[in-house]
Order: structure tokens, then C-alpha cells, then sequence
């Protein structure tokens, strides 16, 4: 999974998608709050492989991209797009491959600019990044390499609030910052800081009206975050192996960033800081039940503001939700499975 695949659409209703075999599935509310639907398989009968990137834009709409086996030893990938979450998606269409034909490269990333345009990055044969955008008035623009080299497996991919859309990727011992000069425009490679990146670790967030924020893990185990034009800092020791999860929200006024991790001991673990102020210092708090070890948490605010967290495991088959409290702090309802 890359992206957030717990999702708020435009009437309110909060959405998962998950991986179940060779199929992607999405259960929603019924209705903001309200009970959820059964799971539903998404863009028909399409045979998929195990992998699954998911962005959305302003307008609430869902883009989906996957691999899919096409002959014998090679895959291309696949898109469709979940206008309403409680409605069916649309079929998977194929959109190619990188090097026009092959195996899978990687795991693609995908963002949605303030047209409402999707841009799939994927690794390509060459090890470095290939995007594929939509055209503004339907169908997709030719394949671009964006260059670069020995790029790791994890792709970021988000639109900061100034409707652009960026890209962050780890290689060996550094990171990379591609960003769109101007919207509609061709990403450009930026900006490369030196510091040892956990591959897979990578985590995007849109964080001020100008400035993104990547989170991911060093070789030591620490949770850093990185604005390009600055240094990367630590910020406290990561909770868990797995990539952290993000989301903005108010917290008794103020502006914060909230993150969630699989902590070591199986429980969700959350942390909460002033929104770009790492300097203030922030620290772990654990809650619900262990989980197995796949399994994978995501954040997002419902329609009244609060706070969601949902987790997921494939070995399992269960979908966990829990809510901000309608009360001071950071306290949670209990968590459910649904």
C-alpha cells in the first residue's frame, strides 16, 4: 500500500481501501458516523498483483493505480478512479509501463494536482523515476523520466496546499525533492540532502501554504522530518518498523500535526507536536489491542474535524476504527471493528 487508504469524501463519508488477493476492495459509511457498508470489490474482475497506491484530490475523488499480470513474466499498471466511495469505481483501465513493456518496477505513488489531474510515479528498469499524468481534458499524457538513480522502493508523492505537485524518493544515503515549478508543469528535481533513509519509510504531508514535510526513518531508528531548504531533524525515536502515518488537525486551537506508527509491541502508537515545530518535542502514546505484524494504520479527520485512525491487516481480515473524543487532549474512543 502507498498513499492514505483511509479517506473523508466530499458528502462526509469516511472510506477504506484494502488489498484482499489478487482484488482491491473499499467499505464506506452509510452515511457520516453511521454504520458501514460490507466490503465491495473495486474496478471489476481484473486479476491484480498485491499492490495498491491511492491519492485524492480537493474534489474528494479516489485514484487508484495497481500492477497487473499481462503475459507471461510482465505486468503493466492499471487506474481508476472512486468518485463516491459508497458507488462503484470505475473499471481498471491499463496506462502502460515505464519501459513500455517489462516486469514491475516498484511500487507506484500517485497525486492529484488541483485540476484534478492524476500523476503516477513508478521506479523505472533504470532506477530512476518515471511519471505518468493525466491530460486535463481526458485521456493520459506520454511517459517521463525524471531521471535520477538507484532510487529505493517507497515513493511520496503528495500536492502541497499551493497546488502543486511534489515528489519525494530515498537512494543511498540521501533524499530527493522533485516539485512542479508551476501547476500543470513537468516535476523538476530540486533538491538532494545527504542522511541515511530506511527504505520504505517515507511519509508526505502537506504542512503550510508554501512547504511540504517528509517523515521517515534514519538508520538509527529516529523519526526525522525534512522541509527542503532546510536540514533534516530529529524528532523522537521511531515507534515501530513501518512507515508513520500523518494528518493535520486542531487540537484544543492549535495547529498540529498528528502521527501514527505499528509500534514494536503490536499496539498503534501516536505522537502529536505544534505543526512545524519539531523543536517543541514530542513523544509516544500506545493504544489498542496488538496487532499482527502486517498490519497497517492510517489517519484522517472526519466531517466535523476530529480525528480518525484505522487499521488494517490482510493475514487477518480486520478493519479497526477509532475517534477523537469530543473532549480536551488527544483522548480516543475505544477501538471497534467494523
Amino acid at each position: 500500500m502507498n498513499g492514505d487508504w483511509l479517506l473523508r469524501g466530499r458528502d462526509g463519508r469516511l472510506s477504506v481501501h484494502q488489498l484482499s488477493g489478487d482484488a482491491v476492495l473499499c467499505r464506506a459509511e452509510r452515511g457520516p458516523g453511521g454504520p458501514w457498508s460490507a466490503p465491495r470489490r473495486v474496478g471489476g474482475d481484473q486479476r491484480l498483483h498485491p499492490v495498491l497506491a491511492v491519492g485524492q484530490g480537493a474534489d474528494g475523488y479516489a485514484h487508484l493505480v495497481s500492477w497487473r499480470p499481462t503475459v507471461k513474466g510482465e505486468s503493466g499498471l492499471v487506474h481508476s478512479t472512486h468518485f463516491r466511495a459508497h458507488l462503484a469505481a470505475l473499471d481498471w483501465t491499463p496506462v502502460g509501463h515505464p519501459d513500455k513493456k517489462g516486469g514491475r518496477t516498484g511500487t507506484p505513488a500517485v497525486a492529484v494536482d488541483a485540476q484534478g489531474r492524476a500523476h503516477v510515479f513508478v521506479r523505472n528498469a533504470g532506477g530512476g523515476v518515471s511519471l505518468l499524468a493525466q491530460k486535463e481534458k481526458g485521456g493520459w499524457q506520454a511517459w517521463q523520466d525524471l531521471k535520477g538513480g538507484g532510487v529505493h522502493d517507497g515513493l511520496a508523492a503528495l500536492t502541497g496546499e499551493s497546488g502543486r505537485v511534489e515528489l519525494y524518493a530515498a537512494v543511498p544515503g540521501a533524499l530527493l525533492h522533485w516539485c512542479q515549478e508551476e501547476p500543470g508543469g513537468r516535476p523538476v528535481l530540486q533538491e538532494a540532502v545527504e542522511t541515511p533513509v530506511r527504505p520504505g519509510s517515507l511519509y508526505a504531508l502537506a504542512t503550510s501554504p508554501e512547504r511540504t514535510t517528509l517523515f521517515y526513518t534514519d538508520d538509527a531508528g529516529a523519526l526525522c522530518a525534512w522541509r527542503p531548504g532546510a536540514e533534516p531533524v530529529g524528532l523522537l525515536p521511531a515507534a515501530g518498523p513501518g512507515p508513520v502515518s500523518a494528518v493535520r488537525c486542531d487540537l484544543d486551537g492549535h495547529d498540529c500535526t498528528l502521527l501514527a506508527q505499528r509500534a514494536a509491541s503490536g499496539r498503534v502508537a501516536f505522537a502529536a507536536y505544534p505543526t512545524e515545530r519539531e523543536s517543541a518535542g514530542a513523544w509516544w502514546t500506545e493504544s489498542g489491542p496488538r496487532l499482527p505484524p502486517d498490519a497497517l494504520v492510517s489517519l484522517a479527520t472526519d466531517e466535523d474535524g476530529r480525528v480518525v485512525a484505522a487499521t488494517s491487516s490482510p493475514s487477518a481480515g480486520r478493519l479497526l476504527l477509532t475517534r477523537r473524543k469530543d473532549e480536551p487532549g488527544l483522548a480516543l474512543e475505544a477501538w471497534r471493528e467494523v
